[in-house]
This record gives C-alpha cells, structure tokens and sequence, in this order.
C-alpha cells in the first residue's frame, strides 16, 4: 500500500512494483527548479536519494509504485533545498539547547517575559544565555535591556545576553559566576565597563575585538556528550524547518579540531545528519597557525568525506592578525603593521598543496592588503591555480579590488549582518556609504562568484529568509531602508545566491542548489509563495515538508507526523523544550493580539523613558540606546 502524505487524487498507483518506480513523488506543485534549462514542473520523483524525473503530474503516474510515499503540496511553492554559505552549524549544534532565542521575538516585554520565566526551571550552576539573532530594532520597545532588568528577572541566575560582536550585558550573577572583580584586567581588544566605585557593572563593550564576549560565554558550563549530540539534531531540525537542507561551517574561535567535530562526525557515520555540512579548519591559537595548517595538509584533504560531510577547506581564518572586526559601533580597526609576512607563508602553504580557503575581511583596507599578497604569489603561478577561494563579508569592499578578486579567481560570500547592524553603520559612515554596503550588484555584474548566507547564530538570525528579505528591499529587520534599487536583487536572483551560491563555492554545482534529473533530492514546499508574496513576509516563511536526500526530514501542518523521529530535547530544562527557536510571528488572531500588545508595549516605553529623562516624553520613533547607557 502507498504511504501518501496527502489524498492523491488522479494519480492511482501502478498495479505491480517495477524497479523504476520512485520512493517518494511530490505532486501538484509550483516548483522552481532554479534549472534554466527547464526553470518549472509541477511534480518531483525521487529514488536513492535523487531526482529521477520532474514533470507534470500526469507524467510521473509510471513511477509511483506501491510502495511510493506521495506528497500532494497543494498547490504551493516548491524550491531547491537552501544553502547558507556562511554558518556557524558546528558550534551552533553544540550549544543550541542551552540557549534561549531571541530571534524573531517582536518586544523586549516578550524577551524579558521569557527570561524570567526560564530563571524558574534553570538549575543552580546553569547560566540563561541569550546568544546573538536580535536586535534592540526587532523590539517595539526600540532599545536595549538594561542591566537592572536583567537582575529583576534573574536575581540569582547568571544571565549572559550578546548583543551581536558589539556588546554584551551580565546580570549580577553572571558577573559573580565569571569572577569579574574590580581587579580583573580588561582583555586585548574589549572593556569591561565599571562603574564609579571600580566595580563591573555588568556590561561587555568590544572595543572593537570580541575575545571579551566569546572568551567569557565559554566559562559557561557546557553539556555532556549525549546533551551535545541531541543539541545537535534539534538545532539541524531548527535550520530544516526553515528549508535550509546545506551549510558550509565557517568555524569560529572556540571551535577545536578535531574534538568539536566529533558529534557531527558521529551522527554523519549513522546517517542522522538532516543537513549536508561543508566544512572549514581554523587555527585557534595565535603564534601557531602555521603549525596547525601543516599538521593539517598532512593529515586531510579537502573533498574527503561524503555528500553530507566533507572537508572544504581552510578559514575564515588563516592567521590571527590578518583579521579585522565588524563591530560598527566602533571606528574600523588597524591591522598590525607587517602581517602579511607569515599571512603569505600560510596562504602559499596552503596553495601548494591544494587547499582552499576562505577569509573573514569585513573591510576594503583588510581586502586590499590580503590581495596584494595574492599577486606576489600569482607571479609564481599560485593565482588563479584552481584552488576555491574567497573573501567572507566584505561589507565595504571598492569597485578596483572586486576586479583584483576575479582576476585571481575568487569569489564571495556576503552575509545579511545589515540586517542587524545597518542603522550603526548608517549613523557611523554616512547613508551615501551605506548604500553600497556591500555592494552585491556590483559583484554579480562582474560575473563574480557570489553566495549568501547569514553568520548566524552569534551575529544573525539562523533564518534564511530574514536574509533574502534583506536582499530584495535593502531594509534591516526593524524596517530601515539602506540601499538604492541598483543595489536590490531581484527574488530570483536572490534565490540563486542561497541555493546555487554555495554549491559553486564548494564545487557542487552539478548536483546541489538546482532540481534537475541525477541532482540530489534536497527540496523545501514552502508556507508562502516566495515569488508573489508582499516583500514584508517573506522573513515570516517557513517550509511546511523539507526533503534531504529523499528524507522527510521536516513536516508540519497537513504534513505533521510524515517526518524522522528525533529523541526528545535534553536537558529538560532547556529553554528550546519550552520556547523552541526561532520565534513565528502567527496568522490571523494570534498576528492581531501580537500588534496590539506592542502598541501597548510602545506605550509603556514612552512612559519608561519619560521616567528617566527631564524632557519628558520625545514624539515620534525612539532610537535604539547604546547598553553602557542603561545602568
């Protein structure tokens, strides 16, 4: 007997099993194939984990077989699985559970509702830990938390809240539980923030560096291996649930090899990965980077895994100094003077033994002097020499050094941090600067290499569609316009940066980020029509059944129940058991009561501010308020 998602009218299943029938159809649909070959079809076949057929639905009736699981999509949008080209999935899965989102909440009322709330069941020892995917812009409130909010909530748990890589608050708990004293020096690159008497006052400033945040986050308790394997699937299930069916991990600090790889290798070996992960080896240390590139062209190479784990390359990385920070509340930093000597031993170690990599550059004078050592090297042959590479970032990135990295061969990955930190940067540089921040109509007309992603989870929201938003009207997530329409994508090509985009970078394009006969089967039917949705939804859409490799990995709604099980969220107290993720804004009555309530909310913040100034109430829109101002 078929196992059908969906009634299946019209399509009667063939009377005896044949070799050729698919394992799963999905039929009447509207599906981009992102092929331009054939850009359309209404129905999918899929069998071992691949696309045998598309057609209409009358065409694929040969291939349904008894045992042929049919999904009717119901007329909706069906589009290539999403691949987010720059995504900390690793370090991600490993703490997923342990964090409570913020992502997607609409006001600080709510957020702090939540933190009081997870302070009742967090047990003694455990920290709550609000890490990165909002911003004070997401909130009708439009400001931060203030350190005195977070004490009233959480008076005897440690609370940690990142804002970004600018800042960070801690309640006094979290000062107690991270032995921040009046005598504890500030780190290379941040400030602990005091207060009149020398004590800390709980708040974090990168100035411009982010060891302050990271480095204090890691004292944190951490979970078992058993908790780190189930954070892991939960949080793979997070990014499904959102069509994402790929990702290359961009590695971070904090992020060892091979010991924080080892879950994900695990649940590779078993065949649990819901998504296929590209990934990237970073040297932690300072002073060592050299040592562990060799180790590690030595010991690896890039390609070896499989279609669902494989080692891409070396970065974002390569040598500590070469790095900049994308701290926009702070003047661009100045990179040491004569880095480039052991950035160029680790660039041609790399090169003359086949590696890639790729290079966190927020700035055009970090770009600049990395291409320079570029084209010393490719007098030797070693640019362009086939190996992938590419700049992370590269916000504000000129015209003359986009042509210097197609003339060596690189390529691009762009991420939506404006979404996040676009008012900053606009109040910081100027709005005729932001406008081509970064300038992704000019990489694409220069036939450049160019994917999306999002720097999720510490900088970004996970939420792939909050990016593509950002990339078709040029606005933050609190409704700011940034560019000009020169420097808008259209819905299309914004889908190609987030599907085909990262397979070229991994050199997969001939069977990821496209539906096409012999391609993977990896496939997202969408909640909304991504073409023909108004533009303000498309960060509200969600995929109701997303398939990887012919999986049902994701399903709810009609398709509730049709996906892999997964074990339950562990620890039981986990925030993720009782908020989940990412926060859906809901339809009809629920979105009704959710404006209400931050009309009320705006109210209730006119009041807040009256009460602490002696101008009194300030008409129109508040701007968001720098954390070392609210004590």
């Amino acid at each position: 007997m078929n196992d059908t998602g969906m009634p299946v009218a019209g399509m009667t299943p063939s009377a005896d099993r044949r070799p050729a029938t698919a394992d799963l159809v999905v039929r009447n649909a509207k599906v981009h194939t992102g092929d331009p070959v054939r850009p359309s079809a209404g129905a999918v076949a899929i069998r071992e984990g691949r696309i045998v057929a598309l057609g209409d639905d009358h065409d694929l009736l040969g291939l349904i077989g008894p045992d042929t699981r049919v999904v009717d999509a119901l007329g909706r949008r069906v589009v290539p699985g999403l691949n987010d080209s720059h995504l900390h999935v690793i370090r991600g899965g490993l703490n997923y559970v342990l964090e409570l989102r913020w992502d997607g909440v609409r006001s600080l009322r709510r957020a702090l509702a939540m933190l009081r709330e997870q302070a009742g069941r967090t047990p003694k020892g455990q920290w709550i830990r609000v890490v990165g995917g909002w911003t004070p812009e997401q909130f009708a409130e439009r400001r931060m938390p203030t350190v005195a909010e977070l004490n009233a909530a959480a008076p005897d748990t440690p609370v940690f809240v990142l804002h970004l890589y600018q800042s960070a608050l801690m309640n006094r708990a979290a000062v107690r539980a991270a032995g921040f004293t009046r005598n504890t020096p500030d780190p290379r690159g941040g400030q602990i923030v005091r207060g009149r008497d020398g004590e800390p006052t709980g708040v974090l400033l990168a100035a411009p560096g982010a060891l302050v945040l990271y480095s204090t986050l890691a004292k944190a308790p951490r979970l078992d291996e058993a908790d780190r394997r189930t954070s892991t699937l939960h949080f793979l299930r997070e990014l499904n649930r959102f069509g994402l069916t790929s990702a290359l991990d961009a590695a971070g600090g904090f992020q060892n090899f091979p010991d924080d790889y080892a879950t994900v290798t695990d649940l590779a070996r078993s065949g649990e990965l819901s998504l296929r992960i590209s990934y990237y080896l970073f040297p932690q240390t300072p002073g060592q980077e050299l040592d562990d590139l060799r180790r590690w062209t030595q010991a690896v190479r890039p390609g070896d895994g499989d279609a669902w784990l494989r080692l891409a390359g070396a970065g974002e990385n390569l040598t500590w100094a070469a790095a900049d920070f994308e701290n926009f509340a702070e003047p661009r930093p100045s990179l040491d003077a004569g880095y480039e000597a052991e950035f160029e031993q680790a660039v041609r170690l790399l090169m003359e033994n086949g590696w890639g990599f790729r290079l966190h550059a927020t700035y055009d004078e970090t770009i600049r002097r990395d291409l320079a050592v570029f084209e010393k090297l490719a007098v030797e042959g070693l640019f362009p020499a086939g190996n992938r590479w590419l700049f992370d970032h590269a916000e504000t990135v000129r015209d003359d050094s986009l042509d210097r990295i197609a003339a060596l061969g690189g390529s691009l990955s762009v991420q939506n941090r404006m979404s996040f930190q676009g008012t900053v940067f606009r109040d910081r540089y100027g709005a005729e600067a932001t406008a081509r921040t970064p300038p992704v109509s000019a990489m694409l007309d220069r036939g450049l290499t160019v994917a999306a992603g999002t720097d999720a989870t510490r900088v970004s929201s996970y939420n792939p569609w909050v990016a593509l938003h950002w990339l078709v009207t040029g606005r933050t997530v609190g409704g700011t316009p940034l560019y000009p329409g020169a420097n808008l994508l259209d819905r299309h090509q914004a889908l190609d940066l987030y599907t085909r985009g990262g397979a070229r970078l991994t050199g997969e394009e001939d069977v990821k980020g496209v539906l096409r006969e012999g391609c993977y089967a990896d496939l997202a039917v969408l909640s909304h029509d991504y073409f023909t949705v108004a533009a303000e939804t498309i960060p509200d859409i969600e995929s109701v059944c997303t398939v990887v490799g012919g999986r049902i990995v994701h399903a709810t709604a009609e398709y509730a129940g049709l996906e892999e099980e997964v074990p339950p969220v562990s620890p039981a107290w986990s925030p993720v058991a009782h908020f989940g993720g990412y926060a859906t804004r809901g339809d009809g009555a629920a979105q009704a009561d959710s404006v209400a309530e931050m009309v009320a909310e705006s109210g209730l913040h006119r009041a807040w501010r009256a009460a602490r100034t002696d101008a009194g109430p300030a008409p129109g829109p508040t701007r968001p308020v720098d954390p070392c101002l609210m004590h």
